[in-house]
């Protein structure tokens, strides 16, 4: 039997001590690193953060594979990526509702976390999975279902406002129905998915014989019944190990946004583009779920691959999207999410390149060198 004791580690403290304790050191040093910072206080004060981000995402990697072990998938992975999606959208949310224009903010985090995850975090997992594991098969129906999802989402955030929006905005009387279609399809998406679906989101391998040669949409009517039974069973481990993660895994979040004043006054020095600092800080907010998908992927866990990094873009564009269009109204902000041409279309290519790639009988390393090719160039874009 599991023990408080074996979960509350003196290594999980330790974390949280760290976390919490260089968060509030930058909180009661906020006018000292008010920029222009001293160069020198600058490179220190970057690398301690980004040191205790990793030690603090380890620890977050470490609870989320203990649930998903206890739990399995779909449930195990959703707890990840709701946590920290979750915990995304607030601060985002705070961003718009504090002092000064933020009217591009969510189509800039959204645009850099989708070709981030989709490239880059997939792209990585894939390469090193398929060079470590060989070819593997996913759930074509699951994979195919997250892309549907994002397709509608994605085109619903950036390129409908373009068409019949107002300077890439929605007027007032079309974010209503954007807000209730978007959240509705999201929602219905999550109870299918941890309900009579949850099998379409399992690895194939692990499937009986007759669901895995055909993922039948209704193959699991006693998923839901199954979980309930487990989180019965084991209340207490669950509970305390869902807490840890959460707070384990919100001074990651605080510390990537209070290094985004550092890192704009940095790469400003450096003539970096102003964009690279929106897609620096992405990647550390989800280096805790792209740690988790490498590691998953060098077990031979493809699907889990899938769950952990298209559920994570579904929530965050399912969420983010309805979350700012709201405050706007209430705020009267204007919410630009149009995107330009370029994105779009390296958007466009990265779903047809998502389908080939997870329509394959089996995913390779070549279908992760690929998605990476798409993220560097995405970056180039960024430069130019």
């Amino acid at each position: 039997m599991v023990t408080l004791r074996s979960i509350v580690t003196p290594v999980a403290i330790v974390r949280l001590v760290l976390g919490w304790g260089v968060f509030l050191a930058l909180a009661l040093a906020g006018p000292l690193l008010e920029p222009p910072v001293p160069a020198p206080l600058l490179i220190i004060a970057l690398v301690i953060i980004v040191a205790i981000i990793l030690v603090c995402a380890f620890g977050v990697v470490h609870e989320a594979e203990h649930l998903a072990r206890r739990l399995g998938d779909p449930y195990g992975s959703l707890v990840l990526t709701l946590s920290i999606v979750l915990i995304e959208v607030v601060l985002i949310a705070a961003v718009m509702l504090g002092p000064g224009e933020h009217a591009t903010i969510a189509r800039d985090s959204v645009m850099a976390v989708s070709m981030i995850i989709l490239n880059a975090v997939i792209g990585l997992s894939l390469l090193v999975g398929g060079i470590a594991r060989g070819g593997r098969r996913p759930n074509r129906t699951g994979v195919l279902l997250y892309l549907a999802m994002l397709i509608v989402l994605s085109s619903l955030a950036f390129a409908l406002p373009a068409l019949i929006g107002e300077d890439g905005s929605y007027t007032t009387g079309q974010q209503i129905p954007i807000i209730v279609l978007t959240v509705a399809l999201y929602a219905f998406f999550l109870f299918r998915q941890m309900g009579r679906q949850a099998d379409d989101f399992r690895e194939v391998d692990s499937l009986p014989a007759s669901v895995a040669s055909e993922s039948q949409t209704d193959a699991s009517p006693h998923a839901r019944v199954s979980v309930l039974r487990v989180i019965a069973q084991h209340r207490a481990e669950i509970v305390t190990r869902l807490l840890l993660l959460i707070v384990t895994v919100v001074p990651i979040v605080l510390l990537s946004h209070d290094m985004a004043a550092l890192l704009d006054d940095g790469l400003g020095r450096a003539g970096a583009p102003v964009a690279l600092s929106g897609i620096l800080i992405a990647m550390i907010v989800f280096l805790p779920e792209s740690i988790t998908s490498v590691r998953a992927a060098l077990r031979g866990e493809i699907q889990r691959v899938s769950n952990l990094c298209h559920g994570a873009l579904v929530s965050t564009v399912g969420l983010t999207i309805p979350a700012v269009l709201i405050i706007g109204a209430l705020t009267g902000q204007t919410v630009v999410l149009a995107e330009n041409l370029t994105n779009l279309m390296l958007l466009g290519v990265t779903f047809l390149l998502s389908v080939a790639t997870f329509m394959a009988k089996k995913v390779t390393a070549v279908h992760g060198a690929a998605h990476l090719v798409v993220f560097a160039v995405y970056g180039l874009t960024v430069f130019a």
